[in-house]
């Protein structure tokens, strides 16, 4: 028995259904796009564990005793505009 109770045969002939019902172009699409998720999500995780890192730079910057004018920065990118 092969899984949950379905043999080989019956899933080559669900796959043959669903090849017709779809078309290998949708079904490429799908795959392409599936696996462009699948490649973001992995970056975006990636990209979240470097964050915490230049956060916790951060706040050991600020424990040294600098300071960083939050304002006075917004200030400035609104006087380049």
């Amino acid at each position: 028995m092969g899984f949950g109770g379905i043999g080989i045969w019956q899933l080559i002939i669900i796959l043959v259904i669903i090849l017709l019902v779809f078309g290998t172009k949708k079904l490429k699409n799908l795959g392409s796009d599936l696996g462009g998720a699948i490649k973001g999500f992995k970056n975006a995780m990636d990209e979240d564990g470097k964050g915490e890192d230049s956060q916790a730079k951060i706040s050991e910057d600020a424990d040294e005793g600098d300071t960083f004018d939050v304002k006075a920065e917004k200030v400035e990118e609104e006087n380049k505009s």
